[in-house]
């Protein structure tokens, strides 16, 4: 590590970790113990075991979350492991109580087995009110997911997925509202076709978006390909309505919008090739797809996913309010009509303060949380998933 990482504030703040365990309940006393403990605690523990639905009410586990990851994807940096993952959970845990007053607990699991992160996760599930999946590589996070959903009866939610689909559809509405168009009007060109790249063309078909064109390394992800994986075999069933083929350059030509979730560099002569009044969210750390002065020769509205830059697509804007409205109504699971909910109560918090730097609300904006909380709250009792 050497000298000059004693000196880094960073290593400086994390020393020691992020996070403790604090107790919400005073022990002063043999009183106090007894209650707290034994032999008070036996009464609630039999009351629990005659009526499970009660822990809920008498423990902490419809309040709290797992963060659950197996360091395969973490950040801009990778396959890093479990261990070295721990500093961006431990980051993610207090995210969850700083913006919402969610308490989480971060979970570093030291195996990339699908079915054996499953199985851990369902042991755990007791212990919590929901479970946010974080930096997990694809394809093995859309499979863990969709076990998890299926086998457990709280939220769970992948956060590279859907906090980013989220935050990018709210984003969008606004910078739409802001320029007089509709989402019905608008084709999208979206580069990188893992987790997030994914969930961003479902969440705005769903939303009523124009049409969407997914690209990878290899270009427009098309039905005619034949080196699709599932994931994208699926998702070309439901995208590209012009039927683009080519390159991501190729499909950029005319299109009204530029999302980039993948990393890379894309050329300035490509996106002089988008329609007029553009707008490109290129979201890569720390280095967008399109630097934003570059970007800003071209486009309308420029949004990256850095905090340097005007405009910033985070995830912290939707996964704790997403979850705290959830856990409110004891959801059973997060559905795409709750993001949408999510989403749209997002962009409403700015839609009176619209700039071309101002799409999307600030993290710091006391206003977000309580606002995609409710929303979510509101539209779990809508769905039929709310339990209280």
């Amino acid at each position: 590590m050497g000298a000059a990482a004693g000196l880094d504030p960073a290593f400086a703040l994390h020393r020691g970790g992020k996070m403790a365990v604090r107790a919400t309940v005073p022990v002063r006393d043999a009183d106090d113990l007894s209650l707290a403990y034994t032999p008070g605690v036996a009464k609630v523990c039999a009351a629990i075991a005659e009526q499970p639905e009660l822990a809920h009410d008498y423990t902490w586990t419809s309040q709290v979350v797992a963060v659950v990851t197996d360091g395969s994807a973490v950040l801009g940096l990778g396959d890093i492991g479990p261990a070295a993952s721990m500093p961006v959970m431990e980051g993610k845990a207090i995210l969850f109580k700083q913006f919402a007053g969610v308490d989480a607990v971060p979970i570093a699991l030291d195996c990339r087995d699908t079915d054996e992160i499953v199985e851990t996760v369902a042991r755990l599930a007791p212990s919590f009110g929901g479970v946010n999946l974080e930096d997990i590589a694809a394809p093995r996070c859309f499979e863990i997911e969709r076990k998890l959903q299926e086998r457990l009866d709280i939220p769970v939610f992948h956060d590279d997925q859907h906090g980013t689909a989220v935050v990018t559809l709210a984003a969008l509405r606004n910078a739409a509202r802001l320029t007089g168009r509709g989402l019905a009007e608008l084709r999208v060109v979206i580069s990188g076709a893992g987790a997030a790249g994914v969930a961003i063309a479902k969440i705005l078909l769903g939303a009523g978006i124009g049409d969407v064109a997914l690209c990878d390394r290899r270009g427009v992800v098309c039905g005619d390909r034949e080196d699709l994986t599932d994931v994208k075999r699926e998702i070309a069933g439901l995208t590209n309505r012009a039927g683009l083929t080519g390159s991501l350059e190729d499909a950029m030509a005319g299109a009204d919008v530029f999302i980039g979730v993948s990393g890379g560099t894309v050329p300035e002569s490509a996106v002089a090739r988008l329609a007029p009044g553009a707008f490109v969210f290129a979201m890569a750390n720390p280095d967008p797809e399109i630097h934003p002065t570059v970007a800003a020769r071209h486009a309308a509205v420029v949004a990256t996913g850095r905090s340097d830059f005007p405009n910033q697509i985070n995830n912290v804007l939707a996964f704790p309010g997403i979850f705290a409205g959830a856990l409110q109504v004891r959801a059973a699971r997060i559905t795409e009509g709750m993001k949408l909910a999510a989403a749209e109560a997002l962009a409403a918090v700015v839609a009176d303060e619209l700039t071309p730097q101002r799409v999307i609300p600030s993290p710091f904006d006391e206003r977000v949380a309580p606002a995609v909380a409710a929303a979510v709250a509101a539209a779990a009792r809508a769905e039929g998933v709310a339990r209280r």
